[in-house]
């Protein structure tokens, strides 16, 4: 009896062990074989994206790879999982307005125009990946590039980034913007990102879990008049808050990680490094931000919700 039970324990880890080697090079298989079979998402280039949101001012929600893993139930370092998160973004995700589009990674086929890091990245990521997120992804919509907020780092050639950088400027030339953002974020501050807006003033939110405070930052927002840009950097709540402002008759546009990439691209940096007061997560001991000491941003600040 105890000989058997002994034995027992033995095959059901070497069982474990199997099973913890061989479904990993299942998956990986699996979603090479879906690679070659099925049909990827239609998705428009970085630069059709950026044309389209100028001429048609039109609202952005943008998909990247935390906000499919908070869709297939998982968290990143900065949100955590929420069930009313998901359902949210699992809703626009597939929707569909004249004065909105949806954004997710143009990755799924060809990765050339990316450097090693990149093309290691997302080859990783869809060999895991890429079936659940043909289940999730609307085949019969048109997306457009999620990546423009990334137009330094990550690109092989980057003779491009002065110009898509400049382009992309032309979103909030002239206008009235309301910039809510993360309260460590400080988009802009100490670069020219915005030297060509009318006005901005900032809507400050947590840096981390800003999604349990939605109905607070959403009602804020609200109080500013409907001529005035709102450009979003707050992860996945900004996905949703752009979508729920577009109905609202709001432009609202999710910018993301275009600050960051802005600083790295000033400093022609070819690694993520921190950003002096600014909190950078993808860059080690990023989350570690100073204090700012600036009249012109702390007179920027409209309301801080934390």
């Amino acid at each position: 009896m105890k000989l058997w039970k002994y034995l027992k324990k033995i095959l059901l880890k070497l069982y474990y062990i199997i099973l913890d080697d061989l479904l990993p090079r299942m998956t990986v298989l699996y979603n090479k074989f879906v690679s070659k079979v099925v049909k990827p998402p239609l998705v428009r280039t970085t630069d059709e994206t950026i044309d389209k949101i100028i001429k048609d001012k039109c609202s952005v929600s943008r998909y990247g790879d935390g906000e499919f893993k908070i869709i297939l139930k998982g968290k990143q370092y900065f949100q955590e999982y929420d069930d009313n998160l998901r359902n949210r973004l699992v809703e626009i995700l597939n929707s569909n307005s004249n004065n909105h589009i949806v954004c997710i990674p143009d990755v799924f086929g060809s990765l050339d125009r990316f450097t090693d890091l990149g093309v290691n990245f997302w080859n990783k990521y869809l060999s895991l990946n890429r079936s659940k997120l043909y289940g999730i992804i609307n085949k019969e919509k048109t997306f457009y590039d999620a990546m423009i907020t990334r137009l330094y780092m990550d690109k092989k050639d980057k003779d491009k980034a002065d110009e898509r950088f400049l382009k992309f400027k032309k979103i909030w030339d002239g206008k009235e913007v309301i910039l809510v953002e993360g309260n460590l974020s400080r988009l802009g501050a100490g670069n020219d990102l915005f030297n060509n807006v009318k006005s901005l003033k900032r809507v400050l939110c947590p840096s981390e879990n800003a999604f349990s405070k939605y109905e607070n930052i959403l009602d804020e927002v609200k109080k500013n008049d409907h001529s005035k840009l709102i450009l979003i950097a707050l992860g996945p709540t900004a996905t949703v808050l752009a979508y729920d402002l577009s109905k609202m008759g709001y432009q609202a546009v999710d910018i993301g990680n275009i600050d960051i990439e802005y600083e790295w691209f000033l400093k022609r940096t070819q690694v993520k490094i921190p950003i002096k007061n600014k909190y950078t997560g993808e860059a080690p001991n990023g989350r570690v931000v100073g204090r700012i000491q600036s009249k012109e941003y702390e007179n920027e600040i409209q309301t801080q919700i934390l």
